[in-house]
């Protein structure tokens, strides 16, 4: 790589991680894979900096190398984690840390998503993007986006109403 490409990828990477690594997060649901995706995906975008810094968004082709990256580990494992169960709360009891639960919940939901589905929710909900805009990022249909989004928030919708009838 040439001296002024490669200033001008250490220049990208240092503006843009903060919000690389928070959006692998959000996809992940784990910092440390985040890390790990971010770093593979920006790895294999240094190598086509001089040609991917030409392009009209080459923080597009990042988060695209992002979920690209992310979708194929989730392919190549034998086996997946499974969470476990969450400790139950104390019954009717008013805790301040209340939207931190809220929050994990989401969390655990979204992490029982197929990974396109939530690649999706996580790409219109965190990152506001748009059904065109994510299309571009998966590399997929405007239609895909829709009915992935459809499929995701119905799962969604199932899995608190699970939760709920739990409680």
């Amino acid at each position: 790589m040439k001296p002024a490409d490669e200033a001008d990828f250490r220049a990208f990477v240092s503006a843009r991680s903060p919000s690389l690594l928070w959006f692998a997060h959000v996809l992940t649901g784990d910092p440390h894979t985040a890390e790990d995706v971010v770093q593979t995906a920006l790895a294999k975008t240094a190598v086509a900096w001089p040609r991917v810094r030409r392009k009209d968004n080459p923080e597009g082709y990042v988060r695209r190398a992002i979920v690209t990256t992310h979708l194929n580990a989730l392919r190549r494992k034998p086996w997946r984690e499974q969470p476990q169960a969450v400790i139950p709360d104390d019954a009717g009891a008013a805790r301040p840390e209340h939207e931190l639960d809220e929050r994990d919940a989401m969390w655990t939901a979204l992490s029982a998503l197929p990974a396109r589905q939530r690649a999706v929710l996580v790409l219109r909900y965190y990152e506001d993007l748009s059904e065109a805009d994510i299309a571009d990022v998966l590399g997929c249909s405007r239609g895909t986006v829709k009915s992935q989004a459809a499929k995701g928030l119905s799962r969604l919708r199932q899995i608190v109403e699970k939760e709920n009838a739990r409680r």
